[in-house]
C-alpha cells in the first residue's frame, strides 16, 4: 500500500481488523519494522487522540515522530497554482512537501474543510497537494471529507463488541452549537458499507450527507424508528451538505438519552458535548464504548503504519 488517505484504500475490511486485532495483542511484534524510519505529523488542525494515538502507533513499530502544528509553528502555505504570492502565506505547497520529504519516510496530514465552499473542500486540495508533491507515502489524519483512522477504528471497535453476526448499527444525528465537518460521518459510512451489518442513517431532514457516499445505505428522518433493536447506535453531529455548511436545526429532541437506545452500545468519536451530543446517563454507563475506541484509534493506525512501511 502506497498511501492511506481513504477507506477505499481497504482491500479486505475484515482482513485487516483481524491483523488489528493481532497488534493488539502484542503490540511490539513489529518493533523492528520502523527503525532508522521517521513519521511526520503535520496538523493544520488541533488534535487529541489522533495526535497521541498515531505518536504512540509509530513508536510500537519502531518509528521516530516528528510532530509539527503547521497553523502556529510553519510559515504560511500556499496550495494555489500560479498564485503571485504578494499575501499572507510565504512558502509554495510544491517546495514545502518536497522539502518534509527529504525528513520523513511517512507524512501524516490533518486538516479541516472550510464549511463554506464546497467545490474547494471535495477537491481536498491540502490532502491532494501533499500526494502530489510529497515523493514519501501520505496518511489522512482527517481531510476536508474523510477521516479514514476513524472509520477503521470505529470498525475495529464494532467487531470487537458485536453479539450477534450481523449487528444492526445507526449512524445519528445529533444537535451541537457548531458547524461541523462532514468527515468522520462520511469514513464511517463507508466502512459499514464494507461490513456485513444492517445499517441505517437517521438525521433530521436538510442533514442528508453526500448521496454519492450513502449510495443505497437506508435514510431515515425518525430518530426513534432508526433505534428500534439497535444493537449500536454511533453518534456524530455535522453541519448540512445541500445548504452546505450551515446549521438549519438545533432541535434538542435530537440528542441521545438512554431512554432511548435502550440497550444498544454508544459510540462517539470525541470529543462530544456532554448533555448536548449525548446526556450523561449514556456517556457514564457501561454501553459507552468511547473509551475502546479511543484506544483502538491505536491500533487502527499502527496497522496502516504497518502496511506502508512493509512496502517501502
Amino acid at each position: 500500500m502506497k498511501n492511506y488517505t481513504s477507506i477505499h484504500d481497504i482491500d479486505n475490511i475484515n482482513s485487516w481488523i483481524e491483523e488489528a486485532k493481532a497488534l493488539k495483542e502484542n503490540p511490539l511484534k513489529f518493533k523492528k519494522l520502523g527503525k532508522n524510519k521517521t513519521l511526520g505529523l503535520l496538523f493544520f488542525n488541533s488534535s487529541l487522540r489522533t495526535r497521541l494515538s498515531t505518536q504512540k502507533a509509530a513508536l510500537n513499530l519502531g518509528m521516530d515522530p516528528i510532530v509539527m502544528n503547521v497553523s502556529g509553528d510553519a510559515w504560511g502555505i500556499e496550495f494555489g497554482d500560479g498564485t503571485i504570492m504578494n499575501g499572507n502565506t510565504a512558502e509554495h505547497i510544491k517546495e514545502a512537501a518536497a522539502v518534509v520529504s527529504q525528513y520523513c519516510d511517512i507524512i501524516a496530514v490533518r486538516a479541516f474543510p472550510t464549511l463554506t465552499d464546497k467545490e474547494k473542500d471535495e477537491s481536498e486540495h491540502v490532502l491532494n497537494s501533499f500526494k502530489k508533491y510529497a515523493s514519501v507515502p501520505i496518511v489522512n489524519m482527517e481531510s476536508a471529507t474523510g477521516h479514514p483512522l476513524q472509520g477503521l477504528t470505529d470498525a475495529i471497535t464494532i467487531s470487537e463488541q458485536a453479539n450477534v453476526s450481523k449487528p444492526k448499527v445507526v449512524l445519528s444525528w445529533a444537535p451541537h452549537v457548531k458547524a461541523l465537518p462532514h468527515a468522520v460521518a462520511n469514513s464511517f459510512v463507508q466502512a459499514m458499507q464494507k461490513m456485513d451489518v444492517d445499517f441505517v442513517i437517521a438525521n433530521p431532514e436538510g442533514y442528508d450527507l453526500n448521496p454519492e457516499i450513502t449510495v443505497n445505505t437506508t435514510i431515515t428522518h425518525n430518530q426513534e424508528e432508526a433505534f428500534k433493536d439497535a444493537d449500536f447506535v454511533y453518534v456524530k453531529n455535522w453541519s448540512s451538505y445541500s445548504d452546505y455548511g450551515k446549521i438549519l436545526n438545533t432541535d434538542p429532541n435530537w440528542m441521545v438519552t438512554k431512554d432511548k437506545i435502550g440497550d444498544a452500545k454508544f459510540m462517539h468519536c470525541l470529543p462530544v458535548r456532554r448533555n448536548v451530543v449525548v446526556e450523561d446517563a449514556v456517556l457514564d454507563s457501561d454501553s459507552s464504548l468511547v473509551i475502546q475506541q479511543a484506544n483502538n484509534r491505536t491500533y487502527a493506525a499502527q496497522l496502516v503504519l504497518k502496511k506502508i512501511l512493509e512496502n517501502l
